[in-house]
This record gives structure tokens, C-alpha cells and sequence, in this order.
């Protein structure tokens, strides 16, 4: 599990082939098992493979161009509960982890407080009453995505305060 953590990449360019209907069950598997606030569990997953489709969200979003060229999206959607933001994230990450366990490339995109959350909300055909939280871009890397340096443990580390 150190290992899938240490090597996730944000990839944003797929192949053409598609994700199996397994990896899709068992990626939303995980998102189900993520810690929530009091255990409410609030929320609701929406994986996207239909050209078509992936070009309607592809059309709405900011970051249109990696999610039309992928074979999958999946949007996170939480029940507007006072953590579900917080709930939606920790199944976020599970999606992200478990794509990269599975060989998979993904990619977190923001949802909650961005201008097309309503747009994709009523795109997808979600409850009145669900936020939506990220959509995340799946498939089979192109090429080996780059890792970006990351800040050292010195930088981000204290111990008892900041100092």
C-alpha cells in the first residue's frame, strides 16, 4: 500500500481501450469502504463510459480535454450532510489509490464550489439534495506520467508545534 501511495500520479492522457467492468465495481467498492463523519456514508458514485457522455461533461468542464479522451469519469456525489465535503474526499482518494492498485491513471477534478457543479449535477441526473464533490478521469495511462518534486518531509513535518 506504501508503494501505491508513493507512486499515484495525476495522469490526464489514456488510451483508446476500455476500463473492465470489473476494475470499474472494485474501484467504486473501495470509494464505498472510506472513513465518513459518524459513519453516514453520504454518498453516491456515477461512472461514465459512454463517448457521448464523457463529450457533455467533457463540454462543461474547465478540464474538458482529459476527460473526453478517457474511458471512464466517475463522479463522487455526497448528500448535503454537515462533513460532505470532507466524506466525499476520503472516498476520492480511495477511487485514486485503487486505480493506481489496479494499473490505472486518474485524475482528481473539483466539483464542489466550481462554476459547472449544477450544470454537471443536472447532467448526470443527481438528487436535489446531493453536492457534487470531484469527478475523477480514469483509464490506462498513455505514457508514464512525470511526478512533479514534492516538498520534502523537512518542509511539512513539526513535532508538539510549528517552529
Amino acid at each position: 500500500m506504501l508503494e501505491v501511495i508513493k507512486n499515484r500520479r495525476s495522469v490526464r492522457s489514456y488510451k483508446e481501450s476500455p476500463v473492465e467492468e470489473e476494475k470499474i465495481k472494485e474501484i467504486i467498492d473501495c470509494a464505498r469502504l472510506a472513513p465518513s463523519a459518524r459513519n453516514v456514508q453520504p454518498w453516491k458514485f456515477v461512472a461514465v463510459t459512454r463517448r457521448e457522455r464523457l463529450q457533455e461533461l467533457g463540454e462543461i468542464l474547465d478540464t474538458g480535454p482529459f476527460v473526453t479522451g478517457a474511458p471512464l469519469c466517475i463522479a463522487v456525489f455526497c448528500e448535503d450532510t454537515k462533513y460532505f465535503l470532507e466524506d466525499g474526499c476520503s472516498a476520492t482518494m480511495n477511487i485514486l489509490l485503487a486505480a493506481e492498485a489496479l494499473g490505472l491513471g486518474a485524475c482528481w477534478i473539483a466539483g464542489d464550489k466550481k462554476p459547472y457543479q449544477e450544470q454537471v449535477s443536472r447532467l448526470l441526473k443527481a438528487p436535489e439534495n446531493y453536492r457534487l464533490v470531484s469527478l475523477i478521469s480514469l483509464g490506462y495511462p498513455r505514457e508514464e506520467a512525470p511526478g512533479k518534486a514534492k516538498k520534502g518531509l523537512e518542509e511539512v513535518f513539526y513535532r508538539e508545534e510549528f517552529s
